[in-house]
């Protein structure tokens, strides 16, 4: 079982240093990767759905990973989610495309519609848009990524005659996995996605997501959750019958117990 880390660019490890030393110690130990979160700003007071209070820290994913990327050598960067239908996809492509090669080929492209509508209205973009959004961007990225002369024209992006560079290292671009349990992300997920993330889900709500996702035809892709119960062999052994790749462990939010809560979790890979 592969073993992430969740929140290395919010809370605790919005502070650069604490970020350091906890990735550079989890890299040390083998951990697989490490997650970011997203929101570019958080509704104040705070209103449902937000996830956390106005006052929470959470630093820009890629400026985060792009941070991390020159503290470490080996583990994996994921942004766990990008929300792409809040961003101009011309320019996303360019910055992921730019983090790929910062890392050296190491960034998971975690992405998703997004579900804060506060968010949205505060930059402009149509709540209701957002999966259409989402689905056309993943596509002209995908151009900019890999056409030797990219054109594109969509509902909400057009271009041609352009060229963007340099190209992200990994072959095809960074491997996109969806974020969500809708119906629309798991049917995004077969058809764009290489890959599929899971947020706060047990044992049983992840395999009652993965055998809708094998009905939208998922099979063959890389399947990661955040479980909503703390590690053990036990808990590990579970989600990885139910064909689980990856498990991102969310973070305790002090330093200390994040230490040694590494260790722990280093002790089931």
């Amino acid at each position: 079982m592969k073993i992430g880390l969740f929140g290395i660019g919010s809370g605790i490890c919005a502070d650069p240093g604490v970020a350091r030393r906890i990735a550079q110690r989890a890299e040390a130990l083998g951990f697989d990767s490490l997650w970011t979160g997203e929101h570019v700003v958080l509704p104040d007071p705070r209103q449902a759905p937000s996830p956390a209070p106005p006052d929470f820290a959470m630093l820009h994913p890629s400026t985060s990973l792009a941070y991390l990327a020159g503290v470490t050598e080996r583990v994996k960067l994921g942004t766990g989610i990008t929300l792409i239908a809040q961003r101009n996809p011309v320019v996303l492509a360019k910055e992921m495309a730019s983090l790929d090669v910062v890392s050296g080929g190491r960034l998971l492209l975690g992405i998703g519609a997004g579900y804060l509508h506060q968010e949205f209205a505060a930059l402009g973009v149509n709540f209701r848009e957002r999966g259409a959004r989402t689905d056309e961007y993943v596509a002209a990225m995908r151009a900019l990524w890999n056409d030797d002369k990219p054109s594109f024209s969509g509902r909400f992006v057009s271009f041609d005659n352009i060229q963007t560079m340099p190209r992200p290292v990994q072959d095809g671009g960074p491997p996109i996995i969806v974020g969500g349990a809708s119906d629309a992300a798991l049917k995004r997920t077969v058809d764009y996605a290489q890959g599929w993330y899971g947020f706060a889900l047990d044992v049983a709500q992840t395999a009652a997501v993965l055998e809708r996702l094998r009905g939208f035809g998922g099979d063959g892709l890389e399947i990661s959750v955040t479980p909503s119960v703390r590690l053990d062999a036990d808990v590990v052994g579970q989600y990885a019958d139910l064909g689980v790749h990856r498990l991102i462990a969310l973070m305790p939010q002090t330093e200390e117990r994040t230490m040694a809560a590494l260790e722990d979790m280093a002790a089931l890979m």
